[in-house]
């Protein structure tokens, strides 16, 4: 009975526990999870202030970062694409 209820609580061995991370289920969340939370993070940071939606500068340069990566551009001109076009929209008084 108290095996169980150890087991139960989460303070069974840690060999015990070891078989559940190499289920396939497991390792394929365990591996995307990072990008997806790395993703939300990035959006919440560009399109949000407090609880509102903002699309601005922001959104600008991001949208042409991911243009000028999907068009396999290098790194150094994604960036200054994505600083450009950010420039452009404040200038304009976005």
């Amino acid at each position: 009975m108290w095996g169980t209820a150890a087991r139960r609580a989460g303070r069974e061995p840690p060999a015990a526990r070891a078989g559940a991370l190499e289920r396939p289920l497991v390792r394929r969340l365990a591996a995307l999870l990072p990008v997806a939370l790395l993703a939300a993070l990035t959006a919440r940071q560009t399109f949000a202030d407090g609880h509102a939606l903002v699309l601005d500068a922001r959104a600008a340069w991001l949208g042409a970062a991911a243009l000028a990566m999907v068009l396999r551009a290098p790194f150094l001109l994604v960036v200054a694409a994505a600083v450009e076009v950010s420039a452009g929209v404040r200038a304009m008084g976005g």
